[in-house]
């Protein structure tokens, strides 16, 4: 947006050709097969990913708060004593713009007012003005309490905290003793619905005027000068058209990345999928849907990580009836699409439910954005090695990584991670964001580094081992070699084919020089028909 206003372009028509242009490569990507390349993403890449995900949740619910804290401040410094000293009024600015303002009469907020209408001669009580209207009018706020708001940072912060706790604590009900299982496992599954409703009716009782959420209640575009449709041409220079293609590619790379990291994450085996992954098909309709979204100046749509996990984490079985104090057992995740389907018809029929949604204050959301970013961190392995960094030896938890592999080396691996995360955060906060996608990319460079840092056997338990570039010419070979060896043993042995069934028999030759042993048989004896051994000696 700062490019194309600093070069006078028009930002919506340049977006839609940029989206032409990445979804003319992604649909490159699927035709190609390029999805294979997701071989190469393993945990250290997902986590690397995931994890950043989730941290930009947690702080942009905190930057939030923050912000909501500077526009309602709250008066450090007050006393009670002193409560008859805090006055603010709205007296005029000066006396020319009084004069003229006495001539003009006090219109709603949306109405605006020009000093030199001619109106009537009614004068202006500035003392009834509120302080939106003074200001409107060319007053001032003249007190000491006119730039704090009380109550209302207070009270956001109450609900921000109490639906991120009470989510948390619901989201657990589910092991608690209280309550049937039936009833313990739906409290479980509507947590975070319960903890909107309970703290929106909490706001509503103490009655404090905290921000709400603002839902337009028409479908249509938010700026009056667009319409539904974006053209493609007339607003740009035709070279644009052309250039275009340079950030799609990056656009194009952080598609990539985001949606293949996102599914390989769902479909991992921990979750017990039963149904195939479909990289290529998914990656095929978001193709589709980038062309019909950018005609629609709509934002783009890919696979959410952190939304995914929590509906992964939503959709999953565990056994029902478990022994006193035994855990219970993750039997799979219910593979069904009719959740995905309802979530966004109800995103859809939202637009409808405005008087409904508007009594649902900031915070509340805000809290849910902090309990999404915290609960998609919920097992990762990454959460659980930085973990240990805290740890005595004597309480570290049996991690099967922990028994193969040496705690330094396991400290070693966390912090590289660490520091590969810190580069990602410092570069998405910069004015080098542009080139962010290519270091999401730098993550799989990176993990193929460590190669030669860690060995085999240390990367099979702290991540995945990346596939070899040639490891099937190698296993070609392979069994290339183990079938001409079996040809040439079978040849050996085709002269004599029951020398692997009957073992040869060694006799002593003094055994054989004895003459007692001779004497004893007769010549008879001796002319016989040979036995069993001696029709079938060894070769």
């Amino acid at each position: 947006f700062s490019c194309c206003r600093d070069n006078d372009f028009d930002y919506l028509e340049f977006r839609l050709w940029i989206g032409l242009w990445s979804a003319f490569q992604c649909l490159i990507l699927v035709a190609t097969d390029a999805s294979f390349l997701v071989k190469y993403f393993t945990r250290f890449t997902e986590e690397g990913f995931s994890s950043l995900i989730s941290f930009i949740f947690i702080y942009d619910a905190f930057k939030k708060m923050i912000k909501l804290a500077d526009h309602y401040p709250i008066n450090s410094q007050f006393k009670v004593d002193y409560i008859t000293h805090y006055s603010c009024a709205c007296k005029p600015l000066d006396p020319v713009n009084s004069s003229l303002l006495n001539r003009t009469m006090v219109l709603s907020d949306y109405e605006p007012v020009s000093p030199s209408s001619e109106l009537d001669n009614t004068t202006l009580d500035w003392a009834a003005l509120t302080a939106k209207e003074c200001l409107k009018y060319g007053g001032q706020l003249v007190g000491n309490n006119c730039d704090y708001v009380p109550d209302i940072t207070l009270m956001s912060f109450i609900l921000f905290f109490g639906t991120y706790t009470c989510s948390m604590a619901l989201k657990k009900f589910k092991t608690s003793r209280y309550f049937p299982t039936t009833a313990r496992k739906l409290i479980s599954d509507f947590a975070i619905i319960l903890s909107i409703l309970i703290f929106c009716g909490i706001d509503a009782l103490v009655g404090v005027d905290t921000p709400k959420l603002i839902v337009p209640s028409e479908f249509k575009p938010t700026s009056p000068e667009r319409g539904w449709f974006i053209p493609p041409f007339g607003g740009n220079p035709w070279w644009v058209y052309l250039a275009a293609a340079i950030p799609a590619l990056l656009v194009t790379i952080l598609i990539f990345m985001d949606q293949q990291i996102t599914a390989v994450i769902v479909n991992r085996k921990e979750h017990k999928l039963k149904k195939g992954a479909g990289y290529h098909l998914d990656l095929f309709w978001v193709a589709i849907l980038m062309i019909v979204c950018s005609f629609m100046g709509l934002p783009w749509y890919v696979a959410a990580t952190v939304i995914s996990i929590a509906h992964i984490d939503s959709l999953k079985m565990e056994t029902e009836t478990s022994a006193p104090g035994e855990q219970p057992k993750f039997l799979g995740v219910r593979e069904q699409r009719v959740t995905g389907v309802i979530v966004f018809i109800l995103t859809g029929v939202s637009v409808f439910m405005a008087p409904i949604l508007k009594f649902i204050p900031m915070p509340v959301l805000y809290g849910v954005f902090l309990y999404m970013g915290v609960a998609s961190l919920n097992g990762v392995q990454f959460m659980d090695r930085l973990k240990l960094l805290l740890m005595p030896l004597k309480h570290q938890p049996d991690f099967i990584y922990l028994r193969h592999v040496p705690l330094r080396r396991v400290h070693l691996f966390t912090f590289l991670q660490v520091v590969c995360l810190a580069l990602l955060w410092i570069l998405k906060s910069t004015v080098a964001a542009i080139i962010f996608p290519v270091m999401i990319l730098a993550l799989v460079a990176v993990r193929k580094a460590m190669d030669y840092l860690f060995s085999q056997h240390d990367l099979s338990f702290l991540d995945d081992v990346i596939p070899e570039k040639d490891k099937k010419k190698k296993e070609d070979e392979k069994k290339k070699k183990k079938k001409k060896g079996s040809m040439d043993s079978d040849n050996d042995d085709s002269d004599c084919p029951y020398s692997e069934k009957v073992p040869s028999i060694k006799i002593p030759m003094d055994i054989m020089e004895q003459e007692p042993f001779l004497s004893d048989s007769k010549p008879a004896d001796r002319e016989k028909s040979p036995t069993f051994l001696e029709r079938h000696t060894s070769c």
